[in-house]
């Protein structure tokens, strides 16, 4: 990579939703935004890779392609991993470390891998690894093709800064943003969680609608980097625009006191309390809020790891008859990785995602259209 060449910048992504996370890449004008296995891949100079990790709902880390070259042997890459112009990349008084994987290459003991770029690395700095430390230097080597890129996010960008109480089985913001926009979800209508937990689907749905950077709350890892440029990180956040003007309400219920308060909690950290709205109250006394009708999202309980399964067709039995006694022209979204109890609603799906990986279970989105 030279320093007037773009840096290639990949947006890791929740495997089988890579389409999603390309077309809210493109739609925030990030250019050549192309799907890859586990994320999205894109072009930019370094204010870019601070955007993405600002203003990106659905990617889970923000990495930049610092170097790739091939190598087939230890010594190859010890020689050009040297080549790499580290102090233009990472500030000698900043902790770093250095995590190798290995995959379909003569190359194959990551251990190694991670010592040779560790040693070069430290000869260039001056300064040897840390194994605690929050800066990472990612080496990916397959088919004997190595790529060497900097973390720029630091923590994984589903941690907001705001919810700070959480339930069980908590899902990643990132993945609710997903699924968000995979039920066509922009932002122009109400959304409800009869389930939520900690309020993850309602206060995303809510920071859509207003239009708010998912990052403004929080610090990155590039600001550790030797290429940040404080000032004119302040002035991009300076430029983010007003907060939208919008009369829709979020609707967020849970059986559980304890994950009303924590959703009310995390709303009110998020700055969206004032049009959030969350009650302690079981499934069957669901009713429709005024208004027009909108979205209901719903993560429940699977029964793999909360609960009994065969409790749980009851709870889904009933969530299917209100929704379609009580919830006409509203559509219906059910995250589950049990198509028994998906089915147990009695709601007719018009789309099923593929599986998708969650919390080490996988899960499927089943969508309706609006109900007649």
């Amino acid at each position: 990579m030279t320093d007037t060449a773009p840096l290639e910048i990949f947006l890791s992504g929740t495997p089988g939703l890579e389409h999603l996370l390309r077309d809210e890449a493109a739609a925030l004008g990030f250019a050549d935004a192309t799907t890859v296995p586990g994320g999205v891949i894109c072009t930019g100079d370094w204010p870019e890779v601070w955007r993405a990790n600002l203003m990106l709902r659905g990617a889970g880390r923000v990495l930049a392609r610092v170097a790739r070259f091939r190598a087939m042997h230890l010594a190859q890459l010890d020689k050009r991993a040297r080549k790499v112009d580290w102090p233009a990349l990472l500030r000698a008084d900043v902790p770093y470390r250095v995590e190798a994987t290995c995959r379909k290459s003569r190359i194959y003991h990551a251990g190694a891998a991670t010592e040779r770029v560790e040693t070069a690395i430290a000869d260039a700095l001056g300064v040897k690894p840390s194994d605690k430390a929050g800066l990472t230097v990612r080496v990916r080597i397959e088919d004997d093709l190595c790529e060497i890129s900097l973390d720029t996010s630091g923590e994984g960008l589903h941690k907001r800064g705001h919810k700070q109480a959480i339930g069980k089985a908590p899902m990643r913001e990132t993945l609710a943003a997903l699924f968000l926009r995979a039920c066509s979800y922009d932002g122009s209508e109400p959304v409800l969680d009869p389930m939520c937990g900690s309020g993850t689907f309602v206060i995303e749905a809510a920071e859509m609608a207003l239009g708010l950077a998912p990052g403004r709350a929080r610090r990155f890892g590039f600001e550790d980097l030797a290429s940040f440029d404080a000032d004119a990180w302040a002035a991009l956040k300076s430029d983010l625009p007003e907060p939208n003007q919008t009369g829709l309400r979020f609707f967020g219920s849970d059986r559980d006191a304890g994950a009303v308060a924590n959703a009310t909690a995390n709303a009110e950290r998020a700055g969206v309390a004032e049009m959030t709205t969350f009650t302690h109250q079981a499934v069957a006394d669901l009713t429709p809020p005024d208004g027009p009708p909108g979205l209901v999202i719903v993560n429940p309980p699977y029964g793999a790891r909360i609960g009994n399964r065969k409790l749980l067709f009851a709870l889904h039995g009933a969530f299917g008859t209100v929704m379609k006694e009580r919830f006409k022209g509203w559509r219906v979204g059910i995250v589950t990785s049990d198509k028994g109890l998906a089915r147990a609603t009695g709601l007719h799906f018009r789309n099923v995602s593929a599986p998708i990986p969650h919390g080490g279970l996988k899960v499927q989105l089943f969508q309706t259209d609006p109900l007649k």
